[in-house]
């Protein structure tokens, strides 16, 4: 999410558009403040709220990027409730891709926030269903791909059948992504494909438990952990890449799958969540039951066995990508916030 927060405030300065982006997670201060367990959230806490009322001297509008979970409660919800004292629309860009399960848990506490809220914007229909049936209607606009960082190799046609093929996987080390699924099913790959190499582009606190796995499954030697990537590098991985999996148990409209479609690599992914809006199960990828080795390995071997229908996954991925660029999903955009700005010129006019 942060990434995409940072392309569109971007992308909206190339418009015109006065952006001021207010941080959730800035840097502690005073420093040692860090250090303070069970009291540090304080110290980024109040300065985000002082931030946000400040700002409301200078802005028209709130765009709040808001996802499940306490990211809701602590940073979301305080930004409606400051936004409508002052009188400033707000919509909120909600991207949760646990979504269902918090909205069941946690609604009573969230329709306060919603209602006070403008628009609701959400990335995918697996989203846009959520609010429905908890009586909130929404707007579709969906996540933002850049295509001149994230484009196929050069060369046309993918390679044919390889005995070495490289396979990628570009979620963070935490429990929900279940990159131990995609170790597993790696593992089973290997005894097809001995010479293949797994790349984990992320990190995270699961690291140390999946490097463990790695060693237990006998694959340690073929796998490479590397850590946190920017743009630039993960753009050059997925090119290098024959195959991105996507093992995750939650989802809403992955921005890593969106990246590696436009990098021309085949996908196979959990059938979680969103994921079933974004792409399709043998069109433009490859879908599977959560938690299931077994079948993301099979997955994974009919693409490497079957050069031509990889080749058709691909060109299709490649092609589907094209309605998120910001050419086709700025209109979306633009159309909300203007609308949410009439409203509440009209409500100022009729309270004068």
């Amino acid at each position: 999410m942060a990434n995409q927060t940072l392309q569109l405030a971007r992308l909206l300065r190339e418009e015109g558009v006065m952006v001021e982006l207010i941080q959730v997670n800035r840097p502690y201060r005073p420093h040692w403040s860090g250090r303070l367990r069970g009291v540090r959230a304080a110290f980024r806490l109040l300065p985000y709220l002082a931030h946000l009322w400040r700002s409301t001297h200078k802005v028209q509008l709130f765009h709040v990027m808001a996802n499940s979970g306490w990211s809701w409660h602590l940073f979301a919800a305080p930004a409606i409730w400051i936004a409508w004292l002052r009188g400033i629309p707000v919509i909120v860009n909600y991207r949760g891709g646990e979504a269902h399960a918090f909205f069941e848990k946690a609604f009573f506490w969230m329709k306060p926030s919603l209602r006070r809220i403008d628009a609701i914007i959400v990335p995918s229909g697996f989203l846009e269903a959520v609010f429905e049936k908890h009586g909130f209607s929404t707007s579709l606009v969906p996540n933002i791909i850049d295509l001149s960082r994230f484009s196929p190799k050069s060369g046309g046609e993918a390679p044919s059948r390889t005995n070495f093929p490289q396979i990628i996987v570009t979620r963070n080390l935490e429990a929900i992504y279940d990159n131990a699924t995609a170790l597993r099913a790696f593992g089973i790959v290997r005894h097809a494909f001995p010479a293949a190499t797994l790349i984990v582009a992320g990190s995270g606190p699961e690291r140390q438990t999946l490097e463990e796995l790695a060693a237990g499954l006998g694959i340690a030697n073929a796998v490479t952990f590397t850590g946190r990537v920017d743009n630039e590098r993960m753009a050059a991985l997925y090119r290098s890449a024959d195959i991105m999996v996507n093992p995750s148990l939650a989802d809403n409209m992955p921005i890593s799958v969106l990246e590696a479609l436009a990098s021309g690599i085949p996908v196979v992914s959990t059938d979680v969540g969103g994921v079933p809006y974004l792409v399709e199960h043998e069109k433009t990828a490859l879908l599977v039951p959560a938690r299931n080795p077994e079948a993301m390995a099979h997955a994974i071997l009919v693409l490497l066995n079957n050069p031509d229908k990889a080749t058709e996954i691909r060109k299709a991925g490649v092609e589907s990508v094209q309605r998120y660029t910001w050419s086709n999903v700025r209109m979306s955009l633009l159309s909300v916030y203007e609308q949410a700005l009439a409203n509440a010129d009209r409500s100022r006019a009729g309270v004068k």
